[in-house]
Parts: structure tokens; sequence; C-alpha cells
């Protein structure tokens, strides 16, 4: 997230609505959506003064790095939710992407969609990941006709 580059999701002065980046940790695509309120916020912050000068969408404020560490991206969220007064330590970077696969299962019961949305090589991890119990994964598998 913290690489993510001007380019990824602006192509000509236009936001994408969707948008495909190599995932570090598994060198696979990972496609997401970007939604109406998003898409807004992007195109406001790449023509604000502070983004002149740079190509990552969350650029270093220090010269000798290009983009922000995962570290204070992190610092960054826990301050965000103790700004709008929840508890910082009920909320993270991986709890947030968690909570987004979590949900779509919950509304959907697909565990292939939320395999692919995640970027996982397998299914046991999206399960693992879910915190989803075999049993219940087994019989969304059977209700599923192809």
């Amino acid at each position: 997230m913290v690489c993510l580059k001007v380019s990824d999701l602006v192509n000509a002065d236009q936001v994408r609505e969707r948008v495909s980046v190599v995932q570090s940790k598994t060198k696979r695509p990972v496609q997401f959506e970007l939604t109406e309120n998003t898409r807004d916020s992007v195109a406001n912050w790449v023509k604000s003064p502070e983004m002149l000068r740079g190509s990552f969408m969350f650029p270093s404020r220090f010269h000798d790095h290009p983009h922000i560490s995962t570290r204070q991206y992190g610092r960054l969220v826990r301050d965000w939710v103790a700004a709008i007064g929840l508890e910082p330590s009920g909320y993270g970077t991986h709890s947030m992407r968690r909570t987004k696969a979590a949900e779509i299962y919950r509304k959907t019961g697909n565990l292939r969609a939320v395999q692919l949305l995640l970027g996982h090589t397998k299914i046991d991890s999206t399960v693992r990941y879910l915190g989803v119990e075999v049993e219940d994964a087994l019989s969304i598998a059977e209700k599923i006709d192809i």
C-alpha cells in the first residue's frame, strides 16, 4: 500500500474505478475497486501542492525515502482511529484489511471471491485468514453448483 504510485491509480488525469497492483509478498496481482468518494479524494490529493513533486501516493517527508514506511503508515492509522474517538488497540492496518474481507465473505459466502480479492494462492490460507471453520467452508462449497 505504501508503495502505491500515482500512476497506479490515475491515468490521464482520470482516477481509475478499478486498480490492479502486484502484491509484494506473493508477487500476484490483486484487484480492488475505488469508490466514488475515494476517487474524489484521490483526485484532490494528486492535485495538492504536496503531491506536485512526487510519484508516490504516500510520499515521505524525508528526501532519502520516496514514500512513507509501513511503520509510519501504522502510526497514521493509529492517530486517525484515535482522532475519531475509537480505541487504537482495536484497529490497525491489517485488521482493516481483514474486516473488509470478512464482510464480503459474510454477505456472499463466496470464499473464492475473497481469495481472489486478498491475492491468496491457496483457499486454505483464506479460510485461516478469515477464521472460517472447515465445516462452514465445506457447507458453503457444497451449495455451489458448477
